[in-house]
């Protein structure tokens, strides 16, 4: 069992003390599920990648923006999303931690 909020606060203080500002924690894999918490420190991102074929971003804290080709958007603590089919990344736009669900077939 995992307290998700204790363990994001961790992340990100692991964020903050790393050069790359990021963290991660990979929460639950369960077969083809996988959950990872995510801490990026303001102005860090995960440059653009690969879709899983299904996945969503919950924001536990802070503002991110998520981009896929000329889309984006700017989320909020407590948005949850379908991560988009297509090559994407993420930009935290504050201190942020956010939640990974992905399910490979």
């Amino acid at each position: 069992m995992t307290n998700v909020t204790v363990r994001a606060e961790e992340q990100l203080t692991q964020a903050r003390d790393a050069n790359s500002g990021r963290s991660a924690y990979t929460a639950v894999h369960d077969g083809a599920l996988r959950q990872t918490l995510i801490a990026l420190t303001a102005g860090n991102e995960l440059s653009e990648h690969n879709a899983p074929p299904a996945a969503s971003l919950f924001v536990l804290r802070g503002k991110v923006r998520l981009a896929a080709g000329e889309d984006a958007s700017e989320l909020g603590a407590g948005t949850l999303v379908t991560i988009p089919h297509q090559r994407h990344s993420l930009a935290a736009l504050e201190d942020a931690v956010v939640l990974l669900t992905t399910v490979a077939h």
